[in-house]
């Protein structure tokens, strides 16, 4: 398709841009692609239905432009947990007072606010904190009674209308999703998205739920920013599609000192596990306002790549921010330097991942050993649902993967995987087809060149899901009559 090769990434991480006032237009949304974006996520929990969907067609017309497979995520809100207001619309809390928090709507004063949440004066304890504002106060409850908790303010400070509730020592009794998230989700499914991120998730029956919903029509994409998730990480993540640090709330709810060791062990078991894994939040917080990082920012995103994520998030950096387009360019510079950095390639190899024990498993991994040492400039990887493409990221190879796919649901989503270029392509009958095919396409989208080896694998028999059993090694020839008859 004219255009695709103009939009062919150095680099193997991701990026996930997230799209609001800042970059709603339908320049601003193809300056954000061109710049380096490879997936756009729409957060549910601001604006409307209507904008969305405004924004998504403008991302499918692109990609109709460009010709290049872009991913969409919806990320709905999960349950907001939230105080009620004060008669003054705020107060002033000391440290060591005591507040009390009860289901009464009557607006607050310095004494009392309404908590319009009876699970979690059920589910409290003495003792347990309540953080309020993001973890700007905290409570200590002393006492739970039927219907308020009587607490002491332990951190103090200003407290305002409607401020967000985190409760980080309990499990509550609350469903991932809410009635508008269920709203939320039907809308987006509609519409064609390609991920659904999945807030709120305590225990692994959440993400059973939604999955059950979602019904295959989207990959399902679980936001790791609870600490009870953390207690039974292994099998969310062999529940979800796709799994994000998702650094917000995570880092209210554990001490400051424990979220780098939370974001490495998530990363860490979801590249184990061959679960595409995003790092998100802050990224770079900073460019909201300035037109560059901090040090720290270029840092933690360079750290990220080194810790062997998929790919990197930028959140209100470009959906409100005044730099949209500087902060994605930044993130894209600092992505493709550190993957040319000697120290990177070696951290990547010094952690090698034994092959699954399948015979999907075992071509996956033969095809980074054969394209490292044949020096193959792509690993073509034809796959139906996506599994042989994130088989092959899993293990990491130098050469970047070329993701064939009929199905372009599959394209979309493969869009998020590291080191994977996804295409949409023509399905094929024979090997020897699929050959010419992955060779006449990596030549075209730049991969490679007269002369240049390429990997490929695929299944036999063809347009079967789950079926990788071939690998043959074969080289970019000028055209054969097959190959001329392919491109046309």
């Amino acid at each position: 398709m004219p255009g695709r090769h103009h939009i062919l990434r150095r680099r193997r991480a991701k990026i996930v841009a997230t799209l609001g006032p800042a970059t709603s237009t339908p320049e601003m949304i193809e300056a954000v692609l061109k710049g380096g974006a490879d997936v756009f996520r729409l957060n549910f929990s601001h604006g409307d239905h209507a904008d969305h969907a405004e924004r998504l067609a403008i991302i499918r017309s692109l990609e109709r432009k460009t010709g290049r497979p872009i991913g969409v995520l919806a990320d709905v809100q999960g349950p907001k947990l939230r105080i009620g207001r004060f008669s003054n619309g705020h107060v002033i809390l000391q440290k060591g007072q005591a507040f009390r928090l009860d289901l009464s709507p009557i607006p607050g004063d310095v004494s009392r606010v309404q908590l319009p949440h009876p699970e979690i004066i059920g589910a409290a304890t003495p003792g347990m904190n309540l953080l309020i504002d993001d973890g700007k106060l905290r409570l200590r409850v002393e006492h739970v009674r039927p219907d308020h908790l009587e607490t002491t303010v332990i951190v103090a400070g200003r407290l305002s209308d409607r401020k967000g509730v985190n409760v980080p020592d309990v499990m509550l009794p609350i469903p991932a999703l809410t009635a508008k998230d269920r709203l939320d989700l039907a809308f987006a499914l509609d519409q064609g998205v390609d991920f659904i991120g999945l807030s709120f998730v305590q225990r692994p029956e959440d993400v059973i739920e939604a999955r059950e919903l979602i019904a295959g029509r989207a990959w399902v994409l679980t936001k790791l920013e609870k600490p009870q998730a953390l207690a039974n990480l292994d099998e969310i993540i062999a529940l979800s599609d796709a799994v994000m640090v998702a650094r917000g709330d995570l880092g209210v709810e554990l001490p400051p000192e424990e979220v780098p060791l939370a974001q490495r062990r998530i990363v860490r078991r979801a590249r184990e596990m061959g679960r595409p894994v995003i790092v998100a939040t802050q990224m770079m917080e900073s460019m909201i306002s300035s037109p560059t990082p901090t040090r720290a920012e270029a840092s933690d995103v360079a750290g990220a790549l080194f810790e062997g994520a998929d790919a990197v998030m930028l959140s209100a950096e470009t959906a409100a921010g005044q730099y949209p387009l500087e902060a994605v360019d930044m993130m894209d510079r600092i992505l493709t330097r550190v993957e040319r950095d000697a120290e990177w390639r070696a951290a990547m190899d010094d952690r090698p991942l034994a092959p699954e024990t399948t015979s999907s498993g075992a071509i996956a991994a033969a095809a980074r050993q054969v394209a490292d040492s044949a020096g193959a400039k792509a690993i073509a990887a034809f796959t139906h649902g996506g599994s042989t493409a994130l088989r092959i990221a899993r293990q990491r190879p130098t050469a970047p993967i070329l993701g064939l796919t009929p199905v372009i649901a599959t394209a979309r989503r493969l869009a998020l995987v590291w080191g994977v270029h996804p295409v949409q392509i023509a399905a094929h009958d024979t090997m020897t087809e699929a050959v010419v095919g992955a060779l006449t396409t990596a030549r075209r989208e730049g991969l490679a060149t007269w002369g240049d080896e390429v990997v490929v694998t695929a299944g036999v028999p063809f347009n079967q899901p789950g079926t990788t059993n071939a690998l043959r090694v074969a080289t970019v020839t000028r055209q054969s009559p097959l190959e001329s008859e392919h491109e046309n």
